[in-house]
């Protein structure tokens, strides 16, 4: 399944500087508001030493990790829901996105242009987060007026629908985004439909360091459980060509603040990772947390949805463990099965985080 992030801010936060640094693209950074017109589009592996770990087991031929496609799309001004700066644009790409990154300023630097007069973290969120619902407000409202005429023919659907839809406005009016409030199914399937911003998952990212921080900042943001990174985007865009083992050399943690950010996106939009792995290929495969063995089969092959028998299944780890290959032969799965750690699935299974599996299908 693919997986898109929407990269968002004021003018001059740093998203464009974080983005060349997950994607490795060259963009423009200009210092000028709106350098950003048309959004910049960059797919990036999910670094995975899973990936590499079976890969050396099974001798594969290749290696496939889960790939996320972020977008950094043009920075936001107040009044962008009426369409000021490139407000109309900058709405219509989040609305295509599966997540928001919020990229926030808190670094000082005085040479690098402000649209604002001061710096302020909880500020620019309250401008993004108000914009956005300004836009599912004028969203709602309309879709109120063309609901009227079939709840005069007494349609239950739109009285359901408008009843939902009255619910989310009224929390949009109070200033709450409805990402963070609670829907029961029902409602969830009604308001999915319109694809609204505020409805999105999103991950704050701080762009400064430590000390440049206001602690009362950070307590805000733990206080009300927002997931939020504080990246220092600068430095890491000068480290972000750094393996592992040349992050270590240089006095660096291995796994980069951008490396995290991934992680925490896929957290965020409750994915998890299995695997197929053999001679031909490694690869990692991407999943939403609760589906079943079929549905993985399906997201391999259609046909393996359709015409799924069972799966074998084992974690990743005790795949690994299983024993010392034989001369001449890959490790893994023989010793697996002659263990007995190699489980028979079926259609009820749920695919957990780290299983390596083998679907089973009908022709």
């Amino acid at each position: 399944m693919s997986l898109s992030i929407g990269i968002v801010g004021l003018p001059n936060v740093g998203k464009s500087t974080l983005f060349e640094a997950l994607t490795k693209k060259q963009v423009d950074k200009s210092n000028y508001p709106f350098c950003t017109i048309e959004p910049n589009v960059g797919v990036v592996a999910v670094s995975d030493e899973r990936v590499d770990k079976l890969a050396a087991l099974t001798k594969s031929v290749k290696k496939i990790y889960a790939m996320v496609e972020f977008v950094d799309i043009a920075g936001l001004v107040e009044g962008a829901n009426k369409g000021e700066g490139l407000g109309n644009q900058f709405l219509a790409r989040i609305r295509e996105v599966d997540a928001v990154l919020y990229v926030l300023r808190g670094f000082l630097n005085e040479k690098i242009i402000t649209v604002r007069n001061e710096i302020n973290p909880l500020k620019e969120k309250e401008i993004l987060d108000t914009e956005l619902a300004l836009k599912d407000l004028d969203m709602i409202e309309k879709r109120m007026v063309g609901l009227e005429k079939e709840i005069r023919a007494r349609k239950k659907e739109a009285i359901k629908e408008k009843e939902i839809l009255t619910k989310a406005k009224v929390l949009l009016e109070q200033g709450k985004i409805l990402a963070e409030q609670s829907f029961n199914n029902e409602e969830k399937e009604i308001l999915k439909n319109y694809q609204f911003l505020t409805l999105k998952p999103r991950l704050y990212v701080l762009n400064s360091t430590r000390k440049e921080i206001n602690r009362e900042v950070l307590e805000i943001f733990e206080k009300n459980n927002w997931l939020f990174l504080i990246i220092d985007i600068l430095e890491e865009f000068g480290s972000s060509g750094f393996n592992p083992e040349e992050r270590l050399a240089l006095g660096l943690v291995p796994d980069s603040a951008l490396d995290v950010l991934i992680k925490k996106s896929y957290e965020l939009l409750g994915l998890i990772t299995f695997f197929t792995t053999g001679a031909d290929e490694t690869r990692a495969w991407t999943l939403k947390k609760g589906m079943t063995a079929p549905q993985a089969g399906g997201a391999i092959h259609s046909d393996f949805e359709k015409k799924f028998i069972k799966a074998e299944v084992i974690n990743w780890q005790t795949l690994s463990e299983a024993g010392p290959p034989r001369l001449g032969e890959a490790g893994g799965f023989s010793q697996a099965k002659e263990k007995g750690l190699l489980r028979i699935e079926g259609k009820e299974y749920i695919i957990q985080d780290g299983d390596v599996i083998v679907i089973k299908h009908g022709v």
